[in-house]
């Protein structure tokens, strides 16, 4: 397929551009095969640069006919990364091919087609973010402790297509029993290592057991559960599933552990069927949406809205679901094995989760970019199918797409608005891992899965996300200025009142941010308040030396 062949129309002068916002924009528009580009050739300017991938619905309303004859109407361009444009372009004709082209070059599918794989960065590469976070590397303390190793079984993608080649699991378990126990899991999801806590605990993750109605057991997937329970202590085996989903799934042959055949495992159940149902999912987004973009509705209204979409209390219980998770392996020292259905949703996002609460390396930005790495990446998340459709495409969505990952950065957003001074990475860094996962020059999020991107070239003719975001003139931007690194778990509230609508990303083409003006404000008192301190610390050495030489000379005196 030509690109040539998707474009019928290619320039189109006297277009106007409104955005909120901005002043209205009467420029001219041209069409390549990426990119709609709107530019006035005025001074002052800017250009207009939208990748076609980023479109996530069009709205097309023709003006009403004058003399029987058609005037021209608008597009309503809705982004995936909730930007809407409207484009007033003068014929009918014309407003219709520039239409049906921007459908056709949206709708590509064909990664190999996708703007990363023709972008070439301006500047040196000085890491290559696709090599910058290895499992040996990642996991050198655990790989260390002579208990978990590195396995290759995988090494082809045949045991499990959605894993990485390579995968901690532990060190007494040889390769043909993880094989064995891929083939009693769903998707070949095994078991493998998430995080090791440092008092010992570890955490697990794996797709749901493939038992089914009469219950079957598998000695391999026994053996591996049962070879990182301590002697004396229980596992903890979370399903995210209700028991009604359970229940479906046996009866298609998945299922639950058994009770009897993991005798060394406790068994609950931990509902997150809101996550793992993408079509749910998407529409609650959707309505999040829909109510913030909403400018005549009431604020009684509004709250209502906000809280029967169904988005503030997925947020809530995937926080809710992670700190209980953490409580076992931090106050219980107890291991757990987290999974649902298939495993790359709502296991990965409470499997990362629970990673910001413990480990305070995930509140970094090298670590968040790790952990997005090993969990989201390498553990099979299928970004290409996820991010397919946005927001406004909730009625007519594209098979499996889902909000997954923007559900995870909603839930460290609140992380941030809770313990503000305890991220090295500002909300800014968030909304651009936000928009580059739906639409980005960078291959990092493309596909489906490491298999995928290995097969199509991803990793030799793409550009990784983090090679740019870790250049120092990049970086600097996501820095938060409270920054103050604390070793200490964080408990986040769960509570409805500490949720917090992400207006910085919700309503943000909507009601002008000073994110960063509050920020520097935070930054300016909180110098302050060092100061004081140091001065007050200062005053009172001086307040025991002059006591000190005080009771000196009066205990001579009295000599």
């Amino acid at each position: 397929m030509e690109f040539i062949e998707l474009i019928l129309i290619n320039k189109l002068d006297g277009v106007i551009l409104k955005y909120p916002h901005h002043d209205n924009v009467d420029g001219t528009v041209c069409i390549t095969g990426h990119h709609l580009i709107l530019s006035s050739r005025k001074e002052g300017v800017r250009e207009l640069w939208l990748l076609h991938k980023n479109i996530d619905s069009i709205e097309k309303k023709e003006n009403k006919p004058i003399n029987g004859m058609a005037q021209g109407g608008s597009l309503f361009l809705k982004c995936k990364d909730l930007r809407i444009f409207q484009l007033d372009i003068g014929t009918t004709p014309e407003l219709n091919l520039v239409a049906q082209t921007l459908e056709n070059l949206s709708n590509i599918q064909d990664p190999s087609q996708f703007y990363p794989f023709f972008y070439r960065h301006m500047h040196p590469i000085v890491e290559n973010g696709y090599t910058l976070y290895s499992i040996e590397g990642e996991f050198t303390k655990v790989l260390a402790s002579e208990e978990w190793r590195v396995s290759r079984v995988n090494q082809n993608y045949t045991v499990c297509p959605g894993y990485a080649k390579a995968v901690v699991v532990p060190k007494c378990i040889d390769d043909e029993t993880l094989a064995a126990a891929a083939s009693f899991r769903q998707g070949g999801r095994f078991p493998v290592l998430s995080y090791r806590h440092n008092n010992g605990a570890v955490l697990l993750r794996a797709g749901q057991p493939l038992s089914g109605p009469k219950h079957r057991r598998c000695r391999p997937d026994e053996a591996i559960l049962n070879s990182v329970v301590n002697v004396g202590m229980k596992g903890i085996i979370y399903d995210l599933r209700s028991t009604n989903a359970i229940s479906q799934q046996q009866n298609k042959g998945g299922g639950s552990e058994s009770a009897a055949n993991y005798s060394q495992w406790k068994i609950y159940n931990r509902s997150m069927d809101d996550v793992d149902n993408q079509q749910q999912l998407l529409e609650s987004f959707s309505k999040l949406i829909e109510a913030c973009i909403d400018k005549e509705i009431s604020s009684d209204k509004w709250i209502s809205r906000l809280e029967s979409c169904g988005w503030p209390e997925s947020v809530r219980n995937s926080l809710h679901t992670a700190c209980i998770v953490a409580q076992h392996l931090h106050q219980k020292a107890e291991s757990v094995l987290i999974h649902g259905t298939r495993g790359e949703d709502a296991t990965l996002l409470v499997c990362s989760l629970v990673q910001i609460i413990l480990n305070p390396d995930c509140r970094t930005i090298r670590g968040l970019q790790a952990l997005i790495e090993r969990e989201w990446l390498l553990g099979g998340h299928p970004f290409g199918s996820r991010q397919r459709s946005g927001a406004f495409s909730a009625s007519q969505p594209r098979p499996a797409a889902a909000p997954t990952f923007t559900l995870f950065l909603d839930c460290v957003r609140q992380f941030l608005e809770q313990f503000p001074c305890s991220f090295e990475y500002r909300q800014s860094f968030l909304i651009t891992l936000f928009e580059h996962s739906y639409a980005s020059q960078f291959g990092t999020f493309l596909c489906d899965s490491e298999q995928e991107r290995s097969v199509r070239g991803v990793y030799s003719q793409t550009t990784s996300l983090w090679s740019w975001l870790n250049q120092p003139e990049e970086l600097a931007a996501f820095i938060n200025p409270l920054y103050d690194p604390t070793p200490n778990v964080i408990w986040p509230s769960v509570a409805p009142m500490s949720f917090v609508i992400w207006e910085e990303l919700y309503l943000r083409w909507l009601i002008p941010q000073d994110t960063e003006e509050r920020e520097e404000q935070y930054r300016a008192i909180r110098t302050r308040e060092q100061q004081l301190r140091a001065q007050a610390q200062q005053m009172r050495r001086e307040l025991f030396e002059l006591a000190h030489q005080y009771y000196n000379t009066e205990k001579a005196a009295d000599i």
